[in-house]
């Protein structure tokens, strides 16, 4: 025969205390977790800045100006402790900062240092000129010189805007490795 049900409780798993206990400890977890990861990231986020600050970074290369030693969109290593350091030489090939353009980079080639003689004019001038870099300078020139804004046009270049120095070329595959000499280094006067 049947029985009836009657009046029979539901049973819930939790008492309403320890539901507003569950939750408590729950929200408190993911709060937990949220401001870890926060800080994971700004920990990370500083290392990294500290290394494509200081250590140095992936460049892509574009223009002309380069040529044919660096190719529009190649892509190059760049370490950033020379420039730091000072111990910029001539025929590097750097990183800076646009003197014409502050919110642009530049890639160039180091012709000559601070107290140096350096030859202004271009290659097609039929007088050659010279001059000498000021101190806390860097005079810096495309290998493209047919094609390049350098500082046969906006003078020597401040140290201080040197951001890094050129290793070694990544892309494309076929180029890999580093950097060859420059085809102007006849322009490079000794002493």
């Amino acid at each position: 025969m049947g029985r009836a049900i009657v009046g029979q409780a539901v049973t819930l798993p939790f008492q309403p205390d320890q539901l507003h206990t569950y939750y408590t400890v729950m929200l408190q977890d993911v709060i937990g977790k949220t401001f870890r990861l926060l800080g994971y990231t700004i920990q990370y986020g500083c290392i990294a800045h500290c290394v494509f600050e200081y250590l140095g970074g992936i460049v892509m290369c574009t223009g002309p100006s380069m040529e044919p030693t660096i190719q529009n969109s190649d892509i190059v290593f760049s370490e950033n402790l020379s420039s730091h350091f000072y111990r910029i030489q001539k025929g590097d090939i750097v990183i800076a900062t646009n003197p014409a353009d502050p919110k642009t980079n530049i890639c160039k080639r180091v012709m000559g240092l601070e107290g140096e003689k350096v030859c202004t004019s271009n290659p097609s001038d039929f007088i050659k000129t010279h001059s000498y870099v000021p101190k806390g300078h860097v005079w810096l020139e495309g290998d493209n010189l047919r094609n390049s804004t350098d500082s046969r046009c906006y003078g020597p270049v401040p140290y201080g805007l040197i951001r890094g120095r050129i290793c070694f070329k990544l892309w494309p595959l076929t180029d890999f490795g580093f950097l060859r000499s420059s085809p102007n280094s006849h322009r490079i006067c000794k002493g």
